[in-house]
């Protein structure tokens, strides 16, 4: 349950936010017309059928130039998880410290959820071609594990638990649990082409380790 090109490192500066610089902000826009030219053509021609030339073409980049923005033709879709996984885990420490870890974690994948249902199509769209595409599928899972390195600790936080500890297997359960549930119901958002809310969706995987 991730969306792509939908970060919000282009909201408005705070005053404790430095402003990025002219190279920062020139990267970050050949990144999203990037993107954006990419999820075009795997939308049209499927992802496997689509080359990195024709994307760095259709872009206006050369194919060296396209492969120092991304190390893969699979980071092009991917690309935003990174930040989004950094977000989502500032927004779990931010949550109150008298919530269960467990609905914590429901309630910060909200960040998500906002993001997807947003763009409902264009999200179906981008979720189904992860889901059919094993190289995206094995690439989403990298850093779905990354996720659960960074979020454990803060789970471990409240558990009153040391993090990192081999003899302490909750935080990482917990995390991969919720992350699965988010797995599962982005597939059951796709396989209903969106009739019911991805909230209610998610609602109901999370709810069955509470029922």
């Amino acid at each position: 349950m991730y969306a792509a090109g939908m970060s919000d490192s282009a909201a408005t500066p705070t005053p404790s936010t430095a402003k990025p610089g002219l190279r920062e902000r020139m990267r970050a826009t050949i990144r999203a017309e990037v993107t954006d030219v990419a999820l075009r053509l795997f939308a049209e021609q499927g992802f496997d059928r689509t080359t990195v030339d024709q994307i760095a073409a259709e872009s206006g980049v050369s194919r060296a130039s396209l492969f120092r923005h991304f190390g893969t033709k699979e980071d092009i879709v991917l690309a935003d998880l990174d930040e989004i996984g950094r977000q989502v885990t500032d927004a779990l420490a931010a949550r109150p410290d008298e919530e269960r870890p467990w609905e914590a974690l429901r309630r910060v994948f909200d960040v998500m959820t906002r993001r997807l249902e947003a763009e409902p199509e264009r999200m179906l769209s981008y979720l189904r071609m992860l889901q059919e595409t094993p190289s995206l599928r094995a690439r989403h899972f990298e850093k779905q594990l990354h996720w659960q390195e960074i979020m454990a600790p803060e789970i471990a936080r409240r558990l009153g638990a040391s993090p990192g500890q081999p003899d302490d297997p909750r935080p990482a359960a917990l995390v991969a649990a919720a992350l699965a549930c988010a797995d599962a119901a982005s597939a059951g958002w796709v396989a209903c082409e969106g009739a019911v809310p991805l909230t209610v969706l998610l609602d109901r995987a999370m709810g069955a380790f509470t029922d």
